[in-house]
């Protein structure tokens, strides 16, 4: 069976909080093992059959286990997952600045954390679960998620706005605005935005500029099928010339991008966007 990879727009109320809903079903691969990487996205996983196997954490300090439902907090170095060939499930990319509003607390509380959702989300976790589960295709499993995470957050709950300020201008530049322009863009000053930024997101502005310009090259990367030359990937994402690209890459994945490319290429393939969420009648 052809691996399956499902792209879904969130609902309008949820979409201030999280990215995109991905699907993914999988079976009949060979066992292997797949890297989470960083990314501007908190995660959230709901499994739809078998567990999530987590061999090793962003923190080194936290042991092996395995989830039925886990969320993730921004990290620097990647989550290895073991698989067996098969599983399915539904990864939710979480905004940091919808932290509080979904999840009852400042992203940075879960910087480089990985937790079984339910320790946050209570029993809604398990509902998501089973609901999701039972649900007969990807726009009704996704329609699930957006009920469950419309129904919990609580959209008063939101960080400063110069914070939610500086993460956006992060994310939309590639990671190529300074900690300093983004301080005289807030008014604030560098350490009280960089304090301040720590507790909501769980980086630093350096550190989650470094997070971003990754996951732009990254993400060029994968869309190009592998085939982006690296010297011009590392032009087009910022980097000094493409052995700062490498060094940074391998940095974060823990691999350069090449050896990246030839370990993940079944578990990376770009997912196909379905219809929006908000237009299905």
């Amino acid at each position: 069976m052809a691996p399956e990879y499902v792209r879904w727009r969130p609902a309008p109320v949820v979409r201030p909080f999280a990215a995109w809903y991905t699907g993914y079903r999988q079976d009949g691969l060979p066992p292997g093992r797949h890297r989470g990487l960083p990314s501007p996205y908190l995660t959230l996983i709901v499994t739809l059959d078998e567990p999530l196997r987590v061999a090793a954490h962003p923190d080194p300090a936290t042991p092996p286990g395995t989830y039925d439902t886990l969320i993730g907090g921004l990290h620097t170095t990647p989550a290895i997952i073991t698989h067996d060939g098969r599983g399915a499930g539904i990864q939710v990319a979480l905004s940091p600045l919808g932290a509080r509003s979904l999840l009852g607390l400042p992203a940075g509380e879960l910087a480089a954390a990985d937790l079984d959702a339910a320790c946050l989300l209570g029993p809604l976790a398990a509902e998501l679960r089973e609901r999701a589960s039972l649900a007969p295709d990807w726009p009704a499993r996704f329609r699930v998620v957006d009920e469950v995470l419309g129904r919990r957050l609580d959209p008063s709950l939101a960080p400063a706005p110069e914070v939610a300020y500086a993460w956006r201008r992060l994310c939309a530049t590639g990671g190529a605005v300074s900690p300093a322009e983004l301080a005289g863009e807030t008014g604030w000053s560098g350490r009280y935005l960089s304090r301040r930024f720590g507790v909501e997101i769980g980086l630093s502005p350096k550190v989650a500029a470094r997070v971003a310009r990754f996951d732009l090259a990254r993400r060029r990367l994968q869309d190009s099928g592998g085939a982006f030359p690296l010297a011009a990937l590392a032009v087009a994402c910022g980097y000094y010339d493409q052995a700062h690209l490498t060094r940074e890459f391998s940095a974060l994945a823990g691999v350069p991008p090449a050896r990246w490319w030839a370990e993940e290429f079944r578990n990376v393939q770009s997912p196909v966007d379905l219809e929006a969420a908000d237009s299905v009648a």
